[in-house]
């Protein structure tokens, strides 16, 4: 790998630790104003067609159809499902709160990855991070749990735990499927896709109705847009197309903390010694998994099985 491209990855990595743990706030003050659906829809079909026109312009040719649906299954689970259940949540979550939930990404793409013939082994320490992980959400949660709980604040949870599975399973499966699109037209496909996706979901639900358009809605979107979308994704997949994978994931326990912050400096969210001391087993938990001794095994394995298939896979991106 030649230096400015290691850098330019390194660059790219610290743009979706940082942004990425912006875009949980931006959500919750843009929800507040558009209805969850169109919010997120008109946010990815904005920064995929703003991507796709660039990448027309310098020359770019769009995808053949059998491209298009691997990165319409891609763009669906991760964006439309995961972020899309994220929006609709922070109706009644905290942005901090989400954000801890979701960071339990690791867990769940070592859990899929196991199950699969070349997937990394379940080890003794990838369970103990799990376990420890999700004792911290019970932390987390508790004060909810031994009180009574606002059902539409149970709902928002639940969809919460929704995000990081469909989250795993649409990265598992943009490792394996053998994309031959180039990174940053794939990311605007995506994008484009679920865009039209979530904003077809909203006019079912009859969301066009609820439009208001608002100087908070619109510079909540307009964040997104860029920052969230155009800038944090294609980072995100220019970096996981030259760092290795486990390194790249580490952004799951920094956006929490950039989450957690920004909501308490901004929204007055909870941050007390309760929520402290889940946030820390939580990462705790994924710094275990991340740092289990056969991560480096299953990388090795992974990058073997995409050199003998002749066609890396484009992989991609929550937030």
């Amino acid at each position: 790998m030649h230096q400015p491209n290691k850098l330019n990855a390194y660059l790219a990595y610290t743009s979706v630790c940082f942004f990425w743990g912006t875009t949980y706030l931006a959500i919750r003050i843009g929800v507040e104003v558009f209805p969850p659906a169109l919010f997120a829809g008109l946010r990815f079909l904005a920064a995929g067609v703003l991507l796709l026109s660039v990448l027309l312009m310098l020359g770019h040719r769009l995808p053949a159809l059998a491209e298009m649906r691997k990165m319409a299954i891609t763009g669906i689970s991760l964006l439309a499902i995961a972020n899309g259940s994220v929006v609709w949540a922070e109706q009644f979550v905290p942005s901090g709160l989400a954000a801890l939930i979701v960071a339990t990404v690791p867990f769940w793409m070592v859990a899929i990855d196991a199950r699969l013939p070349h997937g990394g082994k379940l080890t003794a320490r990838k369970v103990t991070g799990m376990i420890i992980g999700f004792l911290g959400l019970i932390i987390l949660l508790w004060p909810e749990l031994r009180g009574s709980l606002d059902r539409s604040y149970l709902a928002g949870i639940v969809a919460l735990f929704v995000a990081p599975l469909a989250w795993a399973g649409g990265s598992i499966y943009s490792k394996y499927c053998g994309l031959k699109t180039p990174p940053l037209m794939a990311a605007a496909i995506q994008m484009l896709i679920a865009g039209l996706v979530l904003i077809l979901f909203g006019g079912l639900k009859g969301e066009f109705s609820l439009l208001s358009w608002t100087t908070q809605g619109m510079a909540a979107l307009a964040y997104l847009v860029v920052f969230g979308s155009v800038v944090g994704y294609t980072s995100y997949i220019y970096a996981l197309d030259k760092l290795p994978a486990a390194m790249l994931s580490t952004y799951a326990y920094i956006n929490p903390i950039v989450a957690v912050v920004l909501g308490w400096l901004v929204l007055d969210e909870r941050l007390d010694s309760l929520m402290l001391m889940a946030m820390a087993i939580i990462l705790a938990g994924v710094v275990l998994v991340q740092t289990a001794s056969s991560t480096k095994t299953a990388i090795k394995e992974t990058r073997a099985s995409k050199t003998e298939s002749g066609a890396p896979c484009v992989p991609t991106a929550a937030d």
